[in-house]
């Protein structure tokens, strides 16, 4: 069991039967009445998000998840096919259970998937990946003097931002938690 004030980011916790994901937290003091702990949820199984406030001290069952690792192998149609690196074994799941994942999936790229009951529910990437970019406009000379930047489109299909000397064929560092570049690749 863990208190409504020990909650934090990214904790699992089983609410009426349904495991959510805590995707952010606020403790709000009242001036007369006691603490309250207002809570975004994440329902692990269908995605769907909810907003929910408890009072200060209010206890709830800690849900237990299974990792493992995994290499992203392919999609066919919605299903996306994954290999357990250790067992071989390889397993699907479906579009919509990891659908936030999908701008920073690449062929052969190694991450976590997510079990509950061992049904896989989502999956957790790693802090940044490494992509290609694929499409970038042309830089001119004195582009670097003011720091600016550029929008790029990497080989997943996703836009960002980027720094002006970036060209297409380069790799990049995204960082998967905001989607920003950060950095250069150093392969």
């Amino acid at each position: 069991m863990i208190e409504s004030g020990d909650l934090r980011r990214g904790i699992t916790i089983q609410l009426e039967g349904t495991i959510y994901q805590v995707l952010d937290w606020k403790h709000i003091k009242m001036g007369r009445g006691s603490a309250q702990v207002r809570m975004k949820l994440r329902d692990i199984v269908d995605g769907h998000t909810i907003e929910r406030t408890f009072q200060s001290g209010e206890r709830f069952p800690r849900a237990v998840l299974e990792r493992q690792e995994v290499q992203y192998l392919y999609n066919e149609g919605d299903l996306y096919h994954f290999m357990n690196t250790e067992t071989y074994d390889q397993m699907t799941i479906d579009r919509d259970k990891i659908e936030e994942a999908l701008p920073y999936l690449v062929d052969g790229m190694s991450l976590s998937l997510i079990f509950y009951e061992s049904d896989p529910v989502g999956v957790e990437l790693p802090t940044t990946v490494e992509l290609t970019i694929v499409e970038a406009p042309p830089s001119f000379r004195g582009d670097t003097a003011a720091g600016n930047t550029k929008p790029v489109v990497l080989e997943t299909g996703i836009t960002i931002q980027v720094p002006y000397f970036l060209e297409a064929g380069e790799r990049v560092v995204v960082d998967t938690r905001s989607g920003e570049y950060a950095g250069r690749s150093q392969s």
